[in-house]
């Protein structure tokens, strides 16, 4: 294959592809409110495989703004490898909401590797981004590009919320033994689309034992996997309900913090963060009988989800008649009422060897899943396509702290994101 073709030379700073599914109407919509903003125009178009419906998306987003009369539509199929080669080398950024992804993303990462382009995605699949990394990593080394996944709420608020804690480690000439993540106050609702990448996981979870094995090893997403599961209970996943003294508070298992976790752990073997370092998260509830009450009914419906997505004929029922629908999801009105607060509690010691601890705090304005998730998607995009420079000269299967960290955090921050870390 030719070398990739310099960024200079290519059309579009950032396609964003599947803009016509519900998330990625949102991230379209984003990018036509903000891509113009500082003065530094976005080179940006819109991409997927049906004509009429991007055309509708086009004429919702001429509504916003005018000028996006003249947004290019490009068509490309994510199964199709000729049409992505012919897509992929005419943009400096891929950003993608086209899930599942083990399902219809393989074929786009691996022609951003090729070609030498940045990509970002939402994807939460542990088993996509496993393989993402055993193809890729290697030749996006090689053509210098950066391979994100995980920029939604999956897992840009875990991941940047440690990252600041190791920030603030560093400033001290220290680093970090462990970090605890804790999930708050949160107010949301789930897609269609969420839902059947959740379900699609399960279903391949039970009839294939490397799956099965793979999601339940804590490293699955380092650079080598370990033989086995590790056998420190502080990074085991969390099963039930349990009193943590750092928060002075009952904890429950979170459901997102099975690929949280994996991305902290993958960010922390590309960055190091220390060498012994350790990272676990899990649901907060309050202290005293109403937040054990809370807590164990966050548990127990969690246990009774897991047992009914794993059973065939109840995983139907939940797709049929419980789970929203893919194309379906809340309405701009119960997306603004969300909102979430993570905290986190790390460890660690300065250069002189003293006792280091700091705690930092995680806060979105509106529903974590589409909403926050529209916004870190979007910036995420910003980022890779303007903030090169400024950037760790850093390329291949990446996680959003190792590739973009502070530089990101930034524009969060800017965007009504709270990033928030004190020495504790």
């Amino acid at each position: 294959m030719s070398p990739a073709p310099p960024s200079s030379s290519r059309e579009h700073d950032i396609v964003l592809f599947g803009a016509t599914g519900f998330t990625g109407k949102l991230v379209a919509e984003y990018l036509a409110k903000h891509a113009r903003q500082g003065g530094k125009g976005v080179r940006w178009a819109i991409a997927g495989r049906n004509a009429k419906k991007l055309e509708g998306v086009k004429r919702d987003l001429v509504a916003i703004d005018a000028a996006l009369e003249s947004l290019p539509i490009l068509i490309a199929d994510g199964h199709d490898e000729a049409s992505l080669d012919a897509l992929v080398p005419k943009t400096h950024v891929i950003c993608t909401t086209v899930g599942p992804f083990g399902q219809h993303g393989r074929k786009l990462v691996a022609a951003c590797a090729r070609h030498g382009t940045h990509y970002c995605d939402i994807t939460g699949e542990v088993p996509f981004i496993r393989t993402s990394i055993d193809e890729n990593h290697a030749k996006a080394t090689e053509t210098r590009a950066r391979i994100v996944h995980c920029c939604g709420f999956d897992s840009i608020p875990s991941d940047l919320g440690v990252h600041l804690v190791w920030d603030e480690a560093r400033k001290h000439g220290g680093s970090l033994s462990w970090t605890k993540g804790f999930v708050g106050e949160m107010s949301g609702t789930a897609s269609g689309g969420t839902a059947a990448t959740m379900l699609a996981i399960v279903e391949e979870a039970t009839r294939d034992p490397e799956v099965r094995r793979l999601l339940g090893n804590p490293h699955a997403l380092d650079p080598e996997v370990p033989r086995g599961r590790t056998r420190d209970p502080f990074e085991a996943d969390p099963k039930g309900v349990a009193f943590d003294e750092d928060i002075h508070g009952w904890t429950a298992p979170f459901v997102m913090s099975t690929i949280n976790t994996r991305i902290v752990r993958r960010s922390n073997a590309l960055l190091h963060y220390g060498s012994d370092f350790r990272y676990r998260e899990a649901m907060s509830l309050p202290k005293g009988p109403k937040g054990l009450a809370a807590a164990c009914v966050v548990t127990a419906g969690m246990g009774a989800f897991a047992i009914g997505a794993a059973l065939p004929p109840t995983r139907a029922l939940l797709a049929r008649f419980v789970l929203p629908k893919p194309g379906e999801g809340p309405s701009r009105e119960a997306r603004e009422r969300g909102h979430f607060t993570l905290r986190f509690v790390g460890e660690g010691k300065t250069e002189s060897g003293a006792t280091f601890r700091a705690t930092a705090t995680v806060k979105g304005t509106s529903d974590p899943g589409y909403g926050e998730t529209a916004k870190m998607l979007g910036q995420s995009a910003l980022c890779l396509a303007q903030d090169g420079e400024r950037l760790e000269p850093r390329f291949g299967v990446l996680t959003p702290a190792s590739a973009m960290g502070m530089t990101l955090v930034e524009r969060l921050r800017r965007e009504g994101m709270t990033f928030a870390v004190e020495r504790a």
